[in-house]
């Protein structure tokens, strides 16, 4: 290996994540999704400069999500994968990490690491949950990328879980929804109710939803099910949430948790750069299994099982700890 060209490949990422940031925000992918365009026809129907978007679709094609052959780009396997339609459609998150803020909340990730602090509120001035609030543009796109992400760990969790066992299943910080309609399309008798902050929720059909705070209440169901929310919060917060699912909850009921574990990830860069990432935007981390143990424990809840899925997260299943 020449170290030197993987350390200059390794640094140059910043310029890929932009490149394809741009494809999905363009659409390229969908315009040709109808059929090979020549670039007089793939800048008309996507509002650029043709000149601009040639170099653009010549580092595309270099990456492999396009090909250019006689005058006429077309899509490949990785160029539709960018679909809006794709069967695990990935557009919305990439839309979101190559946007403004998010982008430049990693100009503080080396303060982050000499002080400790989380690198969006001193970049931004404020915490993210506060600084989405007021823009909601971008609350749009973060809610558009949470959307896709679930798409993503869906069919993984649905396949690795038997949800048969409950009679109603609360998603907890649900977004709009994703992971509770893979769950219910599974497990047609299982009753759904979506939790999520109001305007989040706003609009949603399909089961019952309810708006409100998590760090205040949660409906009450035999299985809370929290996908990629605790990694979002510092320990205090994080055992909060915990506690009040855990008024919510029957005796005999769970709390699953859909998260990445850092001591047994299938993808541990992955992993590890999810660490960072809740390092610079959240104030967050990724965990350990004994470090979940000891935040369930925190809010009187014992860790009773993990259970790996076709993708990086687990179900970590828990009980009330009067339970064996």
């Amino acid at each position: 290996m020449d170290a030197s060209r993987e350390l200059h490949r390794l640094v140059s990422g910043y310029q890929v994540t932009q490149a394809v940031h741009v494809a999905a925000t363009l659409g390229l992918s969908d315009v040709l999704a109808e059929g090979p365009k020549t670039m007089t026809e793939l800048a008309e129907a996507t509002g650029t400069d043709s000149q601009s978007l040639t170099r653009l679709m010549r580092a595309l094609i270099a990456l492999g999500l396009y090909a250019g052959d006689d005058g006429k780009y077309t899509n490949t396997e990785v160029g539709d994968a960018l679909r809006s339609d794709a069967p695990h459609p990935i557009a919305g998150w990439v839309r979101f990490i190559g946007q403004g803020s998010h982008w430049a909340a990693y100009t503080g990730l080396a303060d982050s690491i000499r002080t400790g602090e989380t690198a969006f509120p001193t970049v931004h001035g404020e915490p993210v949950w506060e600084y989405r609030a007021k823009h909601p543009s971008e609350r749009k796109l973060f809610d558009g990328a949470m959307t896709s992400m679930s798409g993503m760990l869906t069919d993984a969790v649905v396949d690795a879980y038997d949800f048969s066992r409950y009679n109603t299943v609360v998603d907890v910080g649900g977004g709009r929804g994703r992971l509770l309609s893979g769950i219910l399309e599974r497990y047609p008798a299982v009753t759904g109710i979506l939790f999520d902050q109001p305007d989040v929720v706003a609009g949603v059909e399909g089961f019952q939803v309810v708006g409100g705070s998590f760090f205040e209440s949660v409906p009450s169901g035999d299985a809370l099910v929290l996908k990629s929310v605790i990694h979002d919060w510092a320990d205090a917060e994080s055992i909060e949430i915990l506690r009040v699912c855990r008024r919510a909850l029957p005796a005999d009921g769970r709390v699953l948790l859909v998260e990445q574990l850092l001591d047994r990830s299938p993808d541990p860069v992955r992993t590890a750069l999810s660490d960072l990432n809740m390092l610079v935007m959240t104030g967050g981390r990724e965990r350990t299994v004994d470090e979940y143990r000891a935040l369930l424990a925190a809010a009187d809840l014992e860790l009773t099982g993990t259970v790996p899925t076709a993708s990086p997260a687990f179900v970590i299943e828990a009980t009330p700890r009067h339970q064996a």
